[in-house]
């Protein structure tokens, strides 16, 4: 990995301190106190004990951004265009379960465009880093998305989202179609992850209906600077709405939207 920029250092920084507290949490996964915010979508004391570490470490850093947080909402900075887009645990239902797979995600919005990210996994210490036209690497490596071309070969990833801004009949719906004509769809229940491996080549695509901005901020630079493609369901440039979002390698990128966009529920 190259040398990181001031503004990745801080995220960098950031994460590995959070992730500490998530580390000793996951270990006693059993014995914390969960309550419940809706369907399938928990919060627990690490989320909000990493959040506060997230929000502190940044805020010291560049007091002046302000801040998009899953558990805390929106939070208005001096500084009008730049905002922090933080998911202390993306896969708190993986991690209250005791799957190793969830992340910490922080994302950097400058005047509405994503233009850094941070997505790291603390148990497998695996450290997605990107910044706008400097490349995206995981620790030490420079992440390319796929060269794959044909839908038929092609492994998509995706996710459900139960809550006010979910589709689950649309979903389902794109589900069984993309089935038919790909290698075949996972649901690991990241999003910033599934992001970050289309980045790293592991997926070929990944579509979501509903996704916040804190999901998507990081991975959405990640696969952009691995040379893909982001967009809305439509292929428009909403990315940090909650439309829902299509990543893809160059090729497979506008099939995909092509063949989701074909889908009634």
């Amino acid at each position: 990995m190259p040398a990181l920029s001031p503004t990745l250092n801080v995220m960098v920084g950031a994460a590995r301190k959070a992730a500490r507290q998530i580390r000793r949490d996951f270990n006693e996964v059993e014995q914390l106190q969960v309550s419940r915010k809706g369907a399938a979508d928990f919060v627990s004391q690490s989320d909000l004990a990493a959040e506060k570490i997230l929000r502190e470490e940044l805020h010291k850093a560049r007091p002046d951004y302000g801040f998009v947080l899953e558990e805390s909402g929106v939070v208005a900075g001096k500084d009008a265009e730049h905002r922090w887009h933080v998911d202390p645990i993306d896969g708190t239902t993986n991690f209250i379960h005791g799957v190793p797979h969830f992340c910490i995600s922080i994302g950097l919005e400058r005047a509405g465009a994503p233009v850094a990210g941070v997505v790291y996994n603390p148990v497998t210490d695996e450290l997605y880093v990107a910044e706008r036209g400097k490349g995206a690497f995981l620790n030490d490596k420079r992440l390319r998305v796929s060269g794959r071309r044909e839908m038929a070969s092609a492994l998509f990833a995706t996710g459900l989202n139960l809550g006010p801004n979910g589709n689950p009949p649309l979903f389902y719906a794109q589900y069984a179609a993309l089935t038919q004509i790909s290698a075949g769809i996972r649901r690991f229940g990241s999003a910033a992850l599934d992001l970050c491996y289309v980045a790293a080549g592991r997926y070929d695509g990944f579509w979501e209906i509903g996704l916040n901005s804190w999901d998507t901020c990081a991975g959405i630079v990640m696969v952009r600077e691995a040379g893909g493609q982001v967009t809305d369901m439509n292929g428009g440039g909403d990315v940090l709405g909650n439309k829902g979002i299509v990543a893809g390698n160059q090729e497979l990128h506008p099939a995909l939207v092509k063949a989701l966009k074909a889908v009634k529920a």
